[in-house]
Formats: C-alpha cells, sequence, structure tokens
C-alpha cells in the first residue's frame, strides 16, 4: 500500500513527540523527525488554466555574484525585469516571472511578499514555467542566503550560472553538493565571450568530480548573443517542462523525501533495538535478595512489639509502625539503584522512575495493610491443626468427664439406697471413703482435661509472631512482582513503539521508485548519489 509522504512524516512526527513525551526519546532525537522539511515544489503554484492536469516546472536562476543571473532573465523576458548590475549585491528580492494563466497558490510561511517582484507574460512556448531570479548567494548580505534557502524547496530546475572568472565559486559550489540530489541542473557558463575552452574544460571536469557524468552546460553572453547556446538552452526546458517530465519530477523528490525520513527513522531505530531489559531483570534479581533480606532483619524488632501488644492488649489499636523511613529509605535505594542501571544501559530512566513511583507511594499503607490483616487472622486461629483439634478435645471432655463421674457416683448412690431400703439389716451403704473417692473422682475428671486445656493452649504472642512474619513475606513478594511488573511493562511499551517505527520505515520503502535512464533528459540533469 503505497503512503502519501505528508501522512508518513505527519506519523513519524507524532511517533517522535510521544515517545518525547514519555521520555524515551531525547528532545535532540526528537529534532531529527521535527526539522524535516516537508516543503516542496507541488505547494506553491497551481496548474495552469489553460492546462490544469499540469503544474508549470519552476526554474530558478542561482550563481554567485556578478555572473549575469539577473541578465539571462532580462533577456529572457525582453526587458528589464529582475535587478542587475550594480544595483544586484545589495538586492534582497525574488523576481518570479511566469505566464499569465498561471496562478500563485498561498504563499509559505517564510515567503514574505516584500522580498518577491512577480512579472506576468503571455509567450504560450513558455506557459508552463516559472521562471525565479534568486539573491546572490555570496552576497554580504546574511538574508540573502537565508531567502534562497528558504525558496529552494519549491524549485524544480536551478539553472547554476557561473562566469569564466567565477566558475569555481566555493559557496556556490557548496550548495550545488549539499542539495544536488535534490533538484534537476542546469548549467550556464555566461559571459563566453570572456572565456577560454580550458575554462570550460575545466568546470565540465569539476561537474563530473560533483557526480554529473554528461552534465547540460549551456555558454551563453548577454552582451554578444549571437551564436551563444541561450536558444538551446530554453528548448531544453520546455522539454524538461513537459507534463510527463514533471511529474518524474515530482516523483523524484517523493522518492528522495523517503529515503531521507527512512534513514532519519533507521537511526532513531538503532536507538530503540540497544536496550537490554533482560540483563536489568537480572540485575534487580540480585538487588531485591540484598534488599529482603535486610528489610526482613530490620523489620523483625516491629513485628515483635506489635505481636506482644495484640496478645496483651487484644482489641486495642497499637501505636507501632511497621514499616518505618528506616524501611522507605531501603525500598528507596533499591528503586533508586534500579533506575541508575537502566540508565547505564541505555533503557530509557525517565518512564520507569514514573512507573515506580506508584510503588515508592503505597508500599507502606499495602505492606502495612497486609501484614497486620495476615497477623488478625492468625489470631482467630492460634496454633496448628492438632493443637486445635486437642482443644476441642480437651474443651469436651471438661464437662463430659466430671458428668460423667458425677452419673456414676449418683448411680452408686441410688444402687446403695435402694438395697439398703430392701434390706433392714444392711449396714449405711454411705461411708466416708465413698464420699472422698467420689469427691477425687468429680474432681479429677474436671481436673484433668482443665489442666491439659491449659497447657496446650497455643500463645497468642507466638500466633501473632507467625502470622506477622507470613504477612510481611507476602507483602514483600508482591512489591517485587509489582516492579518487575512495572519493568515488563515498560519493555512492552517501548518495543510497542520500536514496532510502530520499524512499521513507518517499511511504510517508507513502499512507495514507487523511479529509474533514471542514461543518456536521457533527466539522466543527464539529476544527480544519483
Amino acid at each position: 500500500m503505497a503512503y502519501d509522504y505528508s501522512e508518513l512524516l505527519t506519523q513519524a512526527q507524532q511517533w517522535a513527540a510521544a515517545a518525547q513525551a514519555e521520555g524515551r526519546l531525547s528532545a535532540e532525537r526528537a529534532q531529527l523527525l521535527t526539522t524535516i522539511d516537508a516543503r516542496s515544489t507541488e505547494s506553491l503554484f497551481a496548474a495552469s488554466q489553460s492546462d490544469p492536469d499540469c503544474r508549470p516546472l519552476i526554474v530558478a536562476f542561482m550563481g554567485g555574484t556578478g555572473v549575469g543571473k539577473s541578465s539571462l532573465l532580462n533577456r529572457l523576458a525582453g526587458q528589464a525585469i529582475a535587478r542587475a548590475g550594480i544595483e544586484r549585491p545589495t538586492s534582497r528580492e525574488v523576481t518570479l516571472y511566469h505566464h499569465q494563466s498561471l496562478a500563485i497558490n498561498k504563499l509559505p510561511v517564510g515567503l514574505p511578499l516584500d522580498s518577491i517582484k512577480i512579472s506576468q507574460h503571455n509567450d504560450a512556448a513558455n506557459s508552463h514555467i516559472v521562471w525565479i531570479d534568486m539573491p546572490d548567494f555570496d552576497s554580504v548580505e546574511l538574508g540573502n542566503k537565508r531567502l534562497v534557502l528558504e525558496w529552494l524547496p519549491h524549485i524544480d530546475a536551478l539553472l547554476y550560472v557561473v562566469s569564466p572568472e567565477r566558475y569555481r565559486d566555493n559557496k556556490a559550489w557548496q550548495l550545488l553538493l549539499a542539495e544536488g540530489a535534490k533538484h534537476a541542473w542546469l548549467f550556464v557558463m555566461n559571459q563566453r565571450d570572456r572565456g577560454q575552452p580550458v575554462q570550460y574544460d575545466d568546470f565540465k571536469q569539476q561537474l563530473g568530480k560533483a557526480g554529473f557524468t554528461d552534465p547540460l552546460i549551456f555558454r551563453t553572453s548577454c552582451s554578444e548573443p549571437d551564436g551563444d547556446e541561450f536558444a538551446a538552452l530554453l528548448e531544453q526546458l520546455r522539454q524538461l517542462s513537459g507534463q510527463h517530465s514533471v511529474a518524474q519530477l515530482e516523483q523524484r523528490g517523493e522518492q528522495l523525501r523517503r529515503q531521507h525520513l527512512k534513514q532519519t527513522l533507521q537511526q532513531l531505530a538503532e536507538d530503540f533495538s540497544a536496550e537490554n531489559y533482560a540483563q536489568l531483570q537480572q540485575n534487580f534479581d540480585a538487588l531485591w535478595q540484598h534488599t529482603e533480606a535486610s528489610l526482613q532483619q530490620g523489620l523483625a524488632w516491629p513485628i515483635k512489639q506489635l505481636a506482644q501488644f495484640w496478645a496483651e492488649n487484644l482489641g486495642q489499636a497499637a501505636d507501632i509502625k511497621l514499616w518505618d523511613d528506616w524501611a522507605q529509605n531501603r525500598l528507596n535505594d533499591l528503586l533508586d539503584e534500579l533506575v541508575l542501571q537502566a540508565a547505564q544501559a541505555n533503557i530509557p530512566s525517565k518512564p520507569l522512575k514514573n512507573a515506580l513511583q506508584g510503588i515508592r507511594d503505597n508500599t507502606e499503607k499495602n505492606l502495612t495493610a497486609q501484614t497486620e490483616l495476615a497477623g488478625r487472622q492468625a489470631l482467630l486461629q492460634p496454633g496448628n491443626g492438632a493443637q486445635r483439634f486437642m482443644l476441642r478435645f480437651t474443651a469436651i471432655c471438661e464437662t463430659v468427664l466430671p458428668l460423667a463421674a458425677m452419673g456414676a457416683v449418683g448411680y452408686q448412690v441410688f444402687s446403695g439406697y435402694y438395697h439398703s431400703a430392701a434390706d433392714a439389716n444392711a449396714t449405711a451403704y454411705l461411708g466416708t471413703d465413698f464420699a472422698v473417692h467420689s469427691v477425687l473422682l468429680i474432681g479429677l475428671s474436671w481436673l484433668i482435661p482443665f489442666f491439659l486445656h491449659k497447657k496446650i493452649q497455643p500463645s497468642l504472642q507466638k500466633a501473632a509472631l507467625k502470622g506477622l512474619q507470613k504477612g510481611l513475606q507476602q507483602a514483600l513478594a508482591e512489591v517485587r512482582a509489582e516492579i518487575k511488573q512495572a519493568m515488563l511493562g515498560e519493555q512492552q511499551r517501548h518495543e510497542v513503539l520500536g514496532q510502530q517505527l520499524a512499521g513507518l520505515i517499511e511504510r517508507c520503502g513502499a512507495g514507487p521508485t523511479m529509474a533514471l535512464e542514461n543518456g536521457s533528459l533527466l539522466g543527464r540533469v539529476l544527480l544519483v548519489k
């Protein structure tokens, strides 16, 4: 599926803004995308009214001071429409010369109206060409250079004008090397009447070193126009302004912008593939073992105090803090060390720090609540299963055995009374020994299970202590799980952004590509790097 470049750039910039807001991408790296120039030649001029399917070819004269750029434009127009001569070095004016059927769209930001002079013509032969006379790039006026750079994204073809004396101009040459692949280039050695063939040959060699295998170079002279190649220059530009050529130039520009965007995104992708979350997890495991052991040792005393208080003061609130400042500092040290190690491993530390902040803030509350809950649950069922069974058994025996003993004694009393009443010669059936034995029997039947019940009664302090220790272990395990989950969440979010970035890179390469034929017009005016 083909994606429009502006849509891709917008998505890439939105991705960078989101990654920067989350702290996963530095402002410096995000700026690689935010500073990409989205301007293009299609945005400046509307299509011709006579041919709405074809927009004009935008051609600009560019070169150093005194090479005759404005003179060439005036020669084309047949009148003085551009400043030339001694006025030129101080001029900060851009001159536009186009057919009257064309209409300028809204000027982009950076192209002020007070820096533009517009002239129109009705020459049908040049109806699909817009001529622009640029300020001198090597002028002492810094504004001239800025204005040239503002206009360059809106230009299809550059007429690089030199003179025999100034064809090695360094400033304009540096611009050619930097912008060479972005535009079509035609070269004009003006004032040919003052030059030598060796200068032309040397200029052609310089262009060959820059990457042009067969450049189009035209020798002109505004003072002696007879026999020069100005007409050939116009003819080549008219061929270049054809609908097919303009469309190819647009496709070429789209391809280059996609390539540049792809290269920029690939630079950012290298940052996103360098993180080692697995190593950070291993480092955390080692840090946690040390911190957990320290916390368990340090919290043993307040846990013991709380267990004793609960055993002695059931139902009363204890003013004893399980998680004190010392414990919080140990946790903070662990989390700070984790964030530091993440930064050293090129893992974004800001989002990890933010993800861990909730653990810093809530550990005291959560750990205290969970530990105390476990302690209270232990107080409800103190001891182990065997102890609780024996407690219930002895409690039953405390009631059942005395009742059984009293029943046995009562039976003996009743039986003795019955037999004594039936036999007049029988002796008294209640004696001292019987009474003592009966009391001992009843007493022992209650005392023995009562004693056993008391002896096997579990210690509330031990039960509370055991419950609190168990709750602390569970709470620390949950803290560890929360930290690991926070790191895993950060890793997953990082991977999601990396996948989105990979998708953008893939879509950048899904656009159309254009192959240049050797010897063709476009093959000669476009520089392939």
